[in-house]
């Protein structure tokens, strides 16, 4: 059950994390589901004219913050414990990148979720991802 609403989140996260809007930008909230939009620029990119994977890293990372944060309110210390990625293609690197995160459980302290990234106007999938974070016993 969503308990932050898409208003309430981008305030928290411009709050407790100013400097998440440069790895994505929340553009959908919903139960169980967040999704992300990282406007692509020089920054973000490698030799080779693609988005570097430390960039798609942190899309995913604060994709699943924002999903989780969603289900069990603003809870700034939860933390990631475990991140796995698979880069599956070359993201195009005039495009922003699109991320969205499904959970896959919510306990009372472990969440599992995974986020697939592809490039806006592509239903290709550039990178998959699973992530598990630790959710504190006092919230």
């Amino acid at each position: 059950m969503l308990v932050m609403t898409m208003e309430q989140m981008s305030a928290f996260l411009t709050e407790h994390f100013p400097q998440g809007e440069k790895f994505g930008v929340l553009s959908e909230l919903g139960d169980n589901w967040a999704e992300m939009r990282l406007p692509v620029d020089a920054e973000h990119l490698r030799p080779g004219g693609t988005v570097s994977g430390p960039s798609m890293m942190a899309l995913a990372d604060v994709c699943m913050y924002a999903a989780l944060l969603g289900q069990i309110g603003p809870v700034a210390l939860a933390v990631t414990t475990n991140l796995n990625i698979n880069f599956m293609s070359k993201p195009q690197p005039d495009c922003d990148l699109i991320a969205r995160c499904n959970l896959m459980k919510v306990g009372k302290r472990l969440a599992v979720g995974e986020v697939w990234i592809r490039s806006e106007g592509s239903e290709e999938v550039v990178a998959h991802t699973t992530l598990t974070y630790s959710i504190p016993a006092e919230r």
